[in-house]
């Protein structure tokens, strides 16, 4: 399996492992192309291979499960968007940063501090090239301190050029948050000199950024977000998968001789504002949502048909999932469509709920995957996405890296169970928290809520708490939620810190029982 030492340690740490055998796919000879693609705000009932009720269809993505791995208890880190991908890109728990809760503007000091290793900067000492085409919405330094004393001549900083990625274009945050300009490297193609604000939709129920715009002379009296003159919302996701297209064309032929690439794909959509091109309008039967979800499928057979026709798409591995549930207007599309974006979960977008954050998840690797078209049910995380990725490489991550993730490596070859993952925390936007290990999760009480224990196994929906009958299920769990708390990591391996000391949203846990547990600096 090209375990690691750390990683054979949590295995005997956790789990008690059959002597079994396990068959196993042969290997590729070399490390493989890797695209890592994530979509905003995509409930796990928004992708059609994994409902069969959806009001529409998504054939690329249902291409990937079919030639590939569906795992159906996969969890983002967080139910908001700044977390998740903190979660996804470096291995560790968000809440382990200043961030409790809540996302960040666009402008903001970046949440992954300057050393950390990051999924591309792993990569990148591991001879590929990297990028980053779409959303980043981590924080970056650009130059002044508003709109009015900008010089955008002046390169932006702490950005993913300073996280691991050779190359990035896209756009700072989500994009009811200014500033919204086309960004190639550290500088804007075309500098936001303008301001706008939200407009109506007449497709769904947001709001659009569109022109006209405004001169800074004339501000709006409502959100003021700065603006490039040729910027439109919904030109995002051609904009993306053209770049992205457009660099992997320039790598092709290094990954051919020894030096593969890897590509972060994180698009806007179906985020607000759901903005779908005309081409797309009319398609499915879910409205402006189901259009923007077919044009969101549309662009990844974009991406599949280059590997394709580029001869690489054997040795490569293609990683897809959302970074949250779908947005409270799941609600209006139950009524009106009949289109459960959630799947059938509770909660969706911000909640602690599965619906918040048990999200799609899919991987495509024809030269790495042994019986594809498999669906997983075993428990991870996208924090465990950093650890698959050194296992695949047979690189090692350092102590202080990658604390909270696990390699599920060994489930794109093995086809007996795979043991239990170690428990597993999630996180709404509430401030509360949950714990999961197998098919037992446990939702922390806050103030005056109590604790909540639901068997997934048998109550997906988490329609029922069963706390009262098994409070040793409770203790258990609670034990283990405080001591990935206090230690600084889930994996084996030193303890590390916490970006801050106790916070408020610990009810559960005593100050002095953390401290006495947590290491000291």
């Amino acid at each position: 399996m090209n375990l690691s030492v750390k990683q054979a340690a949590f295995a005997l740490m956790f789990f008690t492992l059959g002597c079994c055998s396990l068959a196993r796919a042969q290997e590729p000879a070399s490390n493989p192309n890797i695209i890592l693609i994530y979509t905003d705000d995509q409930g796990f009932g928004d992708c059609s291979s994994l409902n069969p009720d959806a009001k529409f269809k998504t054939p690329n993505l249902d291409r990937i499960a079919g030639e590939g791995l569906s795992f159906t208890n996969a969890h983002c880190a967080a139910s908001v968007c700044t977390p998740s991908r903190y979660g996804l890109l470096t291995g560790r728990y968000p809440w382990r940063t200043h961030l409790k809760r809540d996302v960040y503007g666009a402008e903001h000091k970046c949440l992954i501090e300057d050393g950390r290793t990051t999924i591309a900067s792993l990569l990148k000492q591991n001879n590929y090239h990297t990028a980053m085409v779409g959303k980043w919405h981590l924080g970056m330094d650009f130059p002044g301190t508003s709109w009015k004393d900008r010089d955008w001549s002046q390169p932006t900083l702490d950005m993913p050029v300073d996280k691991g990625f050779d190359y990035f274009f896209g756009i700072p945050a989500s994009l009811n948050f200014g500033v919204l300009a086309w960004f190639e490297g550290r500088h804007a193609k075309v500098p936001p000199t303008l301001r706008t604000r939200k407009k109506p939709n007449k497709r769904h129920v947001d709001y659009r950024i569109m022109p006209p715009y405004q001169e800074p002379s004339n501000p709006t009296k409502r959100i003021h977000l700065e603006v490039a003159p040729d910027f439109i919302d919904n030109q995002c996701l051609t904009r993306f998968t053209n770049q992205a297209i457009e660099w992997m064309t320039s790598k092709v032929d290094d990954s051919k001789n020894g030096k593969p690439f890897f590509l972060y794909l994180p698009y806007t959509s179906p985020h607000y504002p759901v903005c779908p091109l005309p081409e797309f309008h009319d398609q499915g039967e879910a409205g402006g949502y189901g259009e923007f979800m077919i044009e969101t499928d549309y662009h990844i057979g974009r991406v599949l048909d280059f590997l394709d026709k580029s001869g690489i798409d054997e040795n490569t591995l293609v990683i897809f999932s959302s970074d949250n549930g779908p947005e409270k207007s799941w609600e209006g599309r139950i009524k009106k469509f009949q289109h459960d974006s959630r799947g059938g979960l509770r909660g969706g977008k911000r909640s602690v709920y599965e619906g918040g954050h048990r999200v799609p998840f899919l991987v495509r690797w024809p030269a790495g995957i042994k019986q594809p078209g498999r669906q997983v049910d075993s428990l991870i995380g996208q924090v465990d996405v950093l650890a698959t990725i050194a296992s695949v490489v047979k690189a090692e991550l350092p102590d202080d890296g990658g604390e909270d993730s696990v390699s599920f490596v060994q489930m794109f070859r093995d086809l007996e169970p795979y043991a239990p993952r170690a428990p597993l925390v999630t996180h709404g936007n509430d401030g509360r928290y949950a714990v999961t290990e197998a098919n037992w999760k446990l939702i922390l009480g806050k103030k005056t809520k109590a604790h909540q224990l639901y068997n997934l196994a048998t109550d997906r929906a988490e329609t029922k708490n069963l706390g009262e009958s098994n409070k040793e299920m409770v203790k258990s769990l609670m034990a283990k939620i405080n001591q990935v708390i206090a230690q600084g990591r889930t994996t084996p391996g030193p303890a590390q810190s916490n970006d801050t000391g106790y916070w408020d949203d610990l009810v559960w846990l005593e100050q002095a029982d953390y401290e006495s547990m947590s290491v000291k600096e």
